[in-house]
């Protein structure tokens, strides 16, 4: 009867550990559903509806110190009839009730008010009634909250806690182990956002101010890691799958972190952040969570079957295969019969470029990416080298754009130096061709450090760094009027890549400005061959050709760019002169 009381007490208080944490919830619902239990099952009954998480401090809020006379203790109950019933807490009003905090201030003035009524001393332990102890399981994690909430100001002041519109205590700084960067989320956040919240409502995120210091940070994080050390794992792992239905990945990120960070040898926490990772895009980080799984529980089912699917995706076809075999009920012919089909055209990948088979390889490629590998980096790379060796440098810039981007740190951890390097190269390549030189010069460089003894490495780093030299020299001088020499310059870079658009268009500009203006469509013509949407080439090829007077070629180029570019003033105008001037051509031939 006593537990029951204690129990309802934690249920009515609208204000426990969980609004604290992550704003309003609705708890202890009895069966949770859950998206992934793992192997174990839930121990804890609690269950969540609805959660905003809070990351930053709103910045200008600021809290008077409750005094020790505001602390809410526990009131017996005076009943007769009913014996040995433990005291219990009365709950907060919701946020509904009182949704401001000056309501909030005068909630807590009536229940000081009630406190002093029943007890003469305002200085009696609030887990202590007279002679009679009440046990902390009476009071809830409510009134052990408000507890260490009222130690941690009176020893540290206000700073790092700010309350939210539901009236909940908020902390600034790391929530759980969510990671921040830097005092001020403004760059991630910026000043102000209000965005839906998945929940039905609006979530407002204020950027912190950048007075706040790393010692108040600190003491709020040390605050909130005391206060996520309490919670149930199990209450968060139910939480972060809640957030992951509802399509909240990062948030449900930060709670399956806390789960970890409180139980870390919980296979079923590592594989649902597993799931979590993935659907941020972040694949390879979310192989190691898999793996971690597994090394945990080795017949764990379903980290077997996600890992098979992650390494599918990344082209690790063995792998793959090996992990569907052991998902047990899991498995799916149809994901082992997926996985074979993958290994045959990557059979036929390395088969097209053994053979130096460019168009082959460009086929396969596409293909194995439309049948699964499709965040597999070494497959793009691929594809790009045969765009590239093909003059295609335009569709090289895209494929590799669609490939995924890994950090540099996660890329060598999982492929290894030699592995990464080897993409970097390619990268660096598709770069330079796409007249991005200082991206080119700084892949190849990195490569150069994770793999100094690559002579394809040495060759493309003196490469790059040529034909940048010529660049900016050719640059200086055509700013000074220099035209002859600075199209020597660009001549010089256009040795060492003689297919190179930006080079291409710049001595075009050149032989433009000395009135060599065939050979200047000639430089033009090549840009445009390996990069079609490439604007300023087609622009310059236009404008070369009106002077010529070849007003068919000049309306041409200038409805390509109308079609890319309609608001641009300059093209407008240049394509109403082509077309008058080719009307009177056509009126004098008739």
């Amino acid at each position: 009867m006593e537990e029951n009381t204690a129990a309802a007490a934690e249920r009515r208080s609208g204000c426990g550990l969980l609004s604290v944490m992550f704003g309003r919830r609705a708890l202890w619902s009895k069966k949770p559903t859950v998206a992934d239990n793992g192997s174990q099952k839930s121990t804890s009954t609690a269950a969540t509806a609805t959660s905003n998480i809070q990351f930053t401090k709103s910045p200008g809020t600021d809290f008077k110190k409750p005094r020790e006379d505001q602390k809410v203790s526990a009131e017996p109950i005076q009943n007769n009839k009913i014996q040995n019933q433990r005291s219990v807490v009365p709950s907060k009003p919701s946020s509904n009730q009182y949704p401001n905090n000056h309501q909030l201030g005068h909630y807590e003035n009536q229940q000081r008010s009630s406190h002093n009524n029943n007890n003469n001393s305002s200085s009696v332990d609030p887990y202590r009634r007279g002679q009679r102890k009440v046990p902390r399981e009476a009071i809830g994690l409510s009134g052990e909250l408000e507890s260490m909430i009222t130690d941690h100001q009176k020893s540290r002041g206000a700073n790092g806690l700010v309350r939210a519109s539901s009236s909940n205590v908020m902390l600034f700084g790391n929530l759980g182990n969510l990671n921040q960067c830097g005092p001020a989320t403004t760059a991630n956040y910026g000043n102000v956002n209000t965005q839906n919240s998945g929940y039905g409502g609006k979530r407002t995120t204020v950027a912190a101010s950048p007075a706040t210091t790393t010692k108040s940070q600190e003491q709020s994080g040390s605050l909130c890691r005391a206060i996520s050390t309490r919670m149930d794992p199990e209450t968060l792992k139910i939480m972060g799958n809640e957030d992951y239905k509802n399509g909240n990945f990062a948030e449900a990120l930060a709670l399956y972190d806390a789960a970890i960070a409180i139980d870390p040898n919980k296979a079923a926490y590592r594989s649902n952040k597993s799931a979590a990772l993935t659907a941020l895009g972040r694949i390879l980080d979310a192989v190691f969570e898999c793996r971690e799984a597994i090394r945990i529980e080795p017949h764990y089912h379903r980290a077997h079957h996600r890992l098979g699917n992650l390494y599918l995706r990344l082209g690790e076809v063995e792998k793959s295969i090996y992990h569907f075999k052991h998902s047990g009920p899991e498995a799916d012919p149809e994901d082992i019969a997926k996985a074979k089909t993958v290994q045959t055209h990557l059979s036929k990948c390395t088969e097209a470029k053994r053979l130096r088979d460019w168009n082959g390889l460009i086929t396969e490629t596409t293909n194995t990416i439309s049948s699964g590998a499709d965040a597999a980096p070494q497959v793009y790379a691929l594809q790009a080298e045969a765009l590239l060796k093909t003059h295609r440098h335009q569709e090289a810039d895209d494929a590799l754009s669609r490939c995924p981007v890994f950090d540099v740190e996660t890329s060598t951890r999982y492929y290894g130096p030699v592995g990464y390097a080897g993409f970097l190269v390619v990268r660096a390549q598709v770069h330079l061709a796409s007249g991005r030189f200082d991206e080119a010069v700084e892949a190849i460089q990195r490569a150069g450090k994770l793999d100094g003894n690559n002579r394809e490495v040495n060759m493309v780093l003196r490469r790059a760094q040529a034909i940048t030299e010529a660049r900016f020299r050719g640059n200086e001088l055509f700013k000074a009027g220099r035209f002859e020499e600075a199209c020597a310059a660009y001549g010089e870079g256009l040795d060492h890549d003689p297919r190179n658009s930006v080079l291409l268009c710049n001595r075009a500009a050149c032989r433009s400005k000395l009135g060599q203006l065939e050979k200047s469509v000639e430089d033009c013509t090549a840009a445009i061959s390996v990069r079609p949407g490439y604007r300023k080439a087609r622009l310059r090829r236009a404008d070369c050709n009106a002077k010529i007077g070849k007003w068919e070629l000049t309306v041409a180029d200038y409805e390509i760019l109308k079609k890319e570019i309609p608001e641009d003033e300059e093209v407008t105008r240049g394509l109403s002169e082509a077309q008058q001037q080719l009307m009177k051509r056509h009126g004098q031939d008739s």
